[in-house]
C-alpha cells in the first residue's frame, strides 16, 4: 500500500506502536502517534519519536487521531476502546500492526496461532530454519514487532510470525502461505465480551485469505480447530493435519511411538517420540505442526529431526530452573489460561506444588479437577484471583494464599519433599503484580535461584 503523504494514526506506543510508526514514517507517511498512557512510562519511545520527527500524544486521544485516512491499533488496544469506537463511527479504515507489517514483506510467511503452544511452536520453526540454513525471522506476539523485521526480508527469506487474536481482529489481505491453528480453547474472553464463538471467528481469521497453494496445518485432536478447517475442505486451500490419536491419510501423525508425516504421495517416520526433547503431549503437537510448517517451505526431514532433538524449549513454558534438595523448580508463567495449566500438569508424574492465579481471564477451573486430584498435592493461590483459586480447589487439596510471590515461593519450598516439583503455572494474566508474564517468570526464577 502507497502511504506516502497520507496521515496515519497509531494507537499505541509499546513494542509494536513504536515498530509500525517507524515503518510507516520510512514509506513516506505522515504518522501521528497517540498514547492513553502517561509518557513516563513510554520515555524511550518518546525519543525514539523525537528524533524521527513523529507526532505525538501521551496521557490523552484527542481529536487529532481522528485526522487520518488509517487508524493502526497495536494489539494490546481492545476493539471496544472508545478512541476505537469513536474512529469507526467516523468511517476510518482501521487495521492492526500486523496488517500493515504484511503490505511491506516479500518473503513468504509462516503464520502460527493457538490459545496454547504458538510461542514455543514458532520458536522451533525457526530452530528448524536455522538447522536448514535459511534465512528467516521469528516475529510477532512472540516478542519483536513484526513491523520491525519486514524491510530487512528478502523474496527467499521465510517470516515466522506468532499471531494473537487481538493482531487478527482487524487484518484486511494479511495472507499467510502457510498458516498453523495448534488448539482452540476459551481464552481472552473478557476482550471478546465473554463470547467464545467470537474468539474462534478472530483465531480462524488467519486462513481467511488463502487460496491454491497456501496451507493450513492444523490439530486435528481438538474439535474446535477441526471442525473450523473441515469448511475449508471444497476450497484450493491444502490441508495438512496433524494428530496424536489416529493414524492419517494426509498430514502428520503418531503410530507406535513413532511420528510419520504423509505428504505428497509419501508416508515416511520422521522421529521416534521419546527422542523429542521437549517434554509433554501438547509439545507433541507443536513438534508436528512445526515439522509440517517446515516441510511445506522445503526443508527436509534431516534439520527437522535434529531440531527436535535438540531444541530445549523456551523461557517462560515449562522453564526448568534448578534442582534444590532433590525438588525441581519449573517456570511457566506463559500459561496464562486454564489449558495451558490442563497441558503443563499432563507433563509431570511427580507431586505437585502448583503456584495458581493472577489476574483472572473469567476462568472455568473445572477442566483440572481430575488433574489435581491426582498430581497436586498443594496449591499455593497468588494473585487478584487467589480467593476464587482457593474457592475451586479447597475441597480437592490443600490450598494455600498469599499476597507476595517471595512469600508463596518460600512456602512452596516448606511444603516440598525430595521427588517434588514445585510449578509457577498460573492459568492466569499477569497485570496484577507484574508488567508481563516475563515479569512474572524472572521474578520467580530469581527467587528460586536465591534460595
Amino acid at each position: 500500500m502507497n502511504v506516502r503523504g497520507k496521515n496515519i494514526s497509531v494507537i499505541g506506543a509499546a513494542r509494536s506502536g513504536v515498530a509500525v510508526a517507524k515503518l510507516l514514517n520510512a514509506q513516506g507517511a505522515s504518522v501521528f502517534v497517540s498514547e492513553l498512557q502517561a509518557m513516563d512510562k513510554f520515555t524511550g519511545a518518546a525519543h525514539e519519536f523525537e528524533k524521527l520527527g513523529i507526532a505525538t500524544e501521551f496521557g490523552r486521544h484527542s481529536e487529532r487521531v481522528f485526522d487520518a485516512e488509517v487508524v493502526v491499533l497495536s494489539p494490546g488496544v481492545p476493539s471496544s476502546a472508545p478512541v476505537v469506537s469513536m474512529a469507526i463511527q467516523k468511517g476510518l479504515k482501521i487495521v492492526s500492526e500486523l496488517e500493515v507489517a504484511f503490505w511491506y514483506c516479500r518473503a513468504p510467511i509462516i503464520a502460527v496461532t493457538g490459545s496454547n503452544g504458538k510461542t514455543t511452536t514458532a520458536s522451533l520453526i525457526g530452530r528448524i530454519l536455522s538447522e536448514a540454513n535459511r534465512n528467516h525471522v521469528v516475529a510477532g506476539n512472540i516478542g519483536t514487532a513484526f513491523s520491525a523485521h519486514v524491510l530487512d526480508l528478502a523474496e527467499t527469506s521465510v517470516a515466522v510470525v506468532e499471531v494473537s487474536s487481538f493482531q487478527l481482529d482487524h487484518i484486511e489481505a494479511f495472507h499467510p502461505a502457510v498458516a498453523v491453528i495448534l488448539n482452540i480453547t476459551p481464552d481472552h474472553l473478557d476482550r471478546y465480551g465473554g463470547s467464545f464463538d467470537d474468539y474462534i471467528k478472530s483465531k480462524c481469521r488467519i486462513f481467511m485469505n488463502q487460496g491454491a497453494n497456501d496451507v493450513l496445518i492444523y490439530n486435528n485432536d481438538d474439535e474446535v480447530t477441526k471442525q473450523q478447517a473441515s469448511m475449508l475442505k471444497n476450497s484450493s486451500v491444502r490441508l495438512a493435519p496433524f494428530s496424536a490419536e489416529r493414524p492419517l491419510r494426509l498430514g502428520a501423525y503418531v503410530k507406535k511411538n513413532k511420528v510419520f508425516t504423509s505428504l505428497d504421495g509419501r508416508t515416511e517416520e520422521l522421529i521416534d517420540v521419546k527422542a523429542i526433547r521437549i517434554r509433554g503431549q501438547h509439545n507433541l503437537y507443536n513438534s508436528m505442526a512445526a515439522a509440517l510448517a517446515s516441510r511445506a517451505v522445503a526443508v527436509g526431514n534431516k534439520a527437522i529431526r535434529q531440531s527436535l532433538m535438540s531444541f530445549e524449549g523456551v523461557a517462560h513454558r515449562l522453564e526448568f530452573v534448578r534442582e534444590l534438595n532433590g525438588v525441581r523448580y519449573f517456570n511457566d508463567s506463559k500459561a496464562t489460561n486454564v489449558k495451558s495449566v490442563w497441558y503443563a500438569l499432563q507433563s509431570f508424574d511427580e507431586p505437585l506444588i502448583l503456584l495458581l492465579g493472577g489476574r483472572d481471564k473469567g476462568n472455568d477451573y473445572s477442566l483440572l479437577v481430575d488433574l489435581v486430584k491426582k498430581k497436586v498435592k498443594a496449591i499455593i493461590a497468588i494473585g487478584e484471583s487467589a480467593d476464587k483459586v482457593v474457592e475451586s480447589f479447597t475441597k480437592l487439596t490443600r490450598v494455600i494464599k498469599f499476597k507476595r510471590m517471595d512469600d508463596a515461593v518460600e512456602q512452596a519450598e516448606r511444603l516440598a519433599q525430595r521427588g517434588d516439583v514445585v510449578l509457577l503455572s498460573p492459568a492466569c494474566a499477569s497485570f496484577d503484580w507484574f508488567e508481563n508474564y516475563e515479569h512474572r517468570g524472572n521474578e520467580f526464577k530469581e527467587l528460586v535461584n536465591e534460595m
